[in-house]
């Protein structure tokens, strides 16, 4: 290079680093002003936005904060500001949430032809139910009522509750004498197979009284099973008594298995079911029993005839036996599996141990062999009766830097990234989900590189999941929150890895996530057991403020994990499995005298969802161990055998 053209060269890299360092820091400015400005937005006060427009004008969330606003004004008469904001940025998902509340205020506010304007344009034929009744409602109300029974007939006959929006349609059909006993009959029907028997019995008050009747025995039935078979009237069977007899018998089963056998023998015996009701109803109780752990499953489960009988037989079938370690029924049993099934992991494992309990070792140790190559529970529980390494390597997606580059321009991305990264996760995920739905394979595993760059390890995990890439392990097992983590566990005295696990197998480490039981944030804490929590540990507690500040939130959940821990014995697999299901069930789920095998008890879990948890925990544990310390924790290790009254013995699963 010529000594002239370096003082020039240097200057324009001094400019860009600059100018660089400029857009972060505005970027940076623009996040907190627009985190401060939104709470205040929400409640109505537009004026920090205001102050700060010629800030935030050009940020990506500005239609976000706008529409925050707009959102806090319908009903209020500014509609034209409405609709120039929806013109502008209707194809932006906040425009989408605010055109939808402007629709409905249109309808509240009595506003028909705007309404069935708005409506026709964006929701006729989605089968939005609410909307599509406020649109026939607003139809009958400006008199164009000619083809409403036929559309709103479709919105009648389903099975479940409908809108309430719908009310007024419905009563408007009624008073007309177009909602007829036919259709009130049809929906009956609907609902009663669906098992929503008190929707059905508010419909048999507009039938008859017979209706009526058979509404209450469904209902006498779903509630009060037992006393329902005990008081039937089987003198006068019809075939509907049978069907409810059936649903008792299945209903009780699911409580008291031995109970809805004893009513069975005698019921069974009177009535002549039909070979699909009898398989139906032995199949239920046999089940029952088993994931109860109840001395008479072995001997229901083998008796029900070969038309009962399917995989979830089967898998029950396979677990009773380990739990009699019968090895010679284990393996016949795996073999009864369809073809797809004996291929899981579990059966290709328990085969194994089966095969070498009973003298098979060459063929067991093929078996074994070949899921050691996993990184899994059962390929961890393998390489552990081989005594060989575990499969560990961390195989990282290629980055592929045009493709992360074009990804990171991506507008919808953006908008996702800057939603997470000021606090609004929630919709963030809404759009990143959207945004990669139609991505190719290669497009995915390259946004699952570009989430983890941006420490959005949810999507990071979720996406590389998608794509069907499993290898890389510095991406799928991320090790956020590490201070708190590190801290909060060693408090506990529990293990880091351990923590870790959880909180990934909870919430993928989200920490606004709640539940469907309710539970929120990392680690996935209810409410009353944050609350209780931070009492014992004298924390202040605010509410869903502490349980989605991740801090608190593994601080608490790590004392509760600690908690279990103790609870149980130290042992780790009864401790996640009580942190999942709750420690009374699992105190009711330990056995009654003697020692089980903690492999096999945790197959006979009655969960599908704890099974599957305490599983995935365990080998993730294993997995974080390797990633924060470069070596090997044995899954047998934390697999002792489980005492009956006792605590379990220290010692690994053989």
């Amino acid at each position: 290079m010529r000594r002239g053209l370096r003082i020039p060269l240097l200057l324009a890299s001094i400019c860009i680093g600059s100018a660089t360092h400029a857009a972060s820091a505005k970027i940076d400015t623009q996040r907190q002003v627009f985190r401060d400005a939104y709470a205040a937005v929400e409640r109505g006060d537009w004026a920090p936005a205001a102050a700060n427009r010629s800030l935030l004008s050009d940020y990506v969330l500005w239609p976000d904060l706008r529409a925050a606003y707009l959102r806090t004004r319908l009903g209020k008469g500014e509609n034209e500001e409405i609709r120039a904001f929806l013109k502008q940025y209707g194809t932006l998902k906040p425009a989408r949430d605010l055109r939808y509340r402007f629709a409905r205020q249109l309808a509240a506010d009595s506003r028909y032809s705007a309404f069935l304007s708005l409506y026709e344009q964006f929701y006729q034929g989605r089968g939005v139910a609410d909307l599509d009744c406020l649109a026939l409602d607003a139809q009958i109300a400006v008199g164009k009522t000619e083809a409403i029974a036929t559309r709103a007939e479709a919105l009648w006959l389903i099975g479940k509750s409908q809108a309430d929006e719908c009310n007024p349609v419905f009563d408007y059909l009624r008073h007309s004498g177009q909602l007829g006993k036919t259709l009130y009959r049809e929906r009956f029907v609907l609902a009663r197979d669906a098992r929503r028997f008190s929707l059905a019995r508010y419909l048999a008050r507009s039938i008859d009284e017979e209706y009526v009747a058979e509404s209450n025995r469904w209902l006498s039935a779903q509630n009060s099973p037992g006393t329902f078979i005990q008081q039937a009237d089987l003198g006068a069977v019809t075939p509907a008594l049978k069907k409810q007899l059936v649903y008792a018998l299945k209903t009780l089963a699911y409580r008291e298995p031995v109970a809805a056998q004893q009513l069975w023998n005698t019921t069974e015996s009177l009535l002549r079911f039909s070979p699909d009701q009898v398989s139906a109803v032995e199949q239920h109780i046999a089940l029952w029993a088993a994931r109860l752990n109840l001395p008479e499953a072995d001997a229901l489960l083998a008796n029900l005839e070969d038309g009962a009988v399917n995989d979830e037989v089967t898998r029950w079938r396979i677990r009773t036996s380990l739990r009699r370690k019968a090895w010679q029924d284990v393996r016949t049993h795996i073999n009864h599996l369809s073809a797809p099934e004996k291929q899981r992991e579990e059966w290709q494992y328990w085969q194994a141990i089966a095969l070498r309990q009973s003298g098979f070792n060459d063929e067991s140790t093929t078996l074994l062999a070949s899921l050691a190559k996993q990184r899994s529970y059962y390929g961890f529980l393998a390489a552990d009766q081989l005594d060989r390494a575990y499969v560990f390597s961390q195989d990282a997606i290629e980055r592929d830097a045009t493709i992360i580059a074009e990804l990171a321009a991506n507008p919808s991305l953006i908008r996702a990234r800057e939603l997470f990264l000021v606090g609004l996760e929630g919709r963030g995920r809404s759009e990143w989900d959207a945004a990669i739905r139609n991505l190719d394979i290669s497009h995915k595993r390259q946004a699952a590189v570009l989430a983890h760059r941006w420490g959005w390890h949810s999507r990071a995990i979720a996406t590389a999941a998608e794509s069907g890439d499993y290898a890389d392990l510095e991406l799928r097992y991320p090790l956020p929150h590490r201070e708190s983590f590190e801290l909060f566990s060693s408090a506990a005295r529990i293990r880091e890895s351990w923590a870790y696990s959880v909180a990934r197998s909870e919430s993928l480490f989200m920490r606004d996530i709640r539940s469907s039981a309710g539970a929120i944030g990392v680690m996935q804490l209810m409410p009353e057991t944050g609350r209780r929590t931070a009492r014992e540990i004298s924390y202040p507690y605010k509410g869903r403020n502490t349980l989605t500040d991740p801090s608190s939130n593994i601080r608490l959940g790590t004392f509760y994990l600690g908690k279990m821990y103790q609870r149980f014995g130290e042992h780790t697999a009864l401790a996640t499995a009580a942190y999942n299901a709750g420690p009374l069930r699992v105190e009711a789920w330990m056995p009654s005298l003697g020692a089980v095998d903690a492999r096999i008890w945790i197959e006979n879990i009655p969960f599908n969802e704890t099974r599957n948890y305490v599983r995935r925990v365990l080998a993730a544990d294993a997995i974080f161990h390797w990633r924060l310390t470069g070596e090997t924790r044995r899954v047998s290790s934390q697999l002792g055998d489980i005492v009956a009254g006792g605590e379990p013995l220290r010692i690994a699963a053989q």
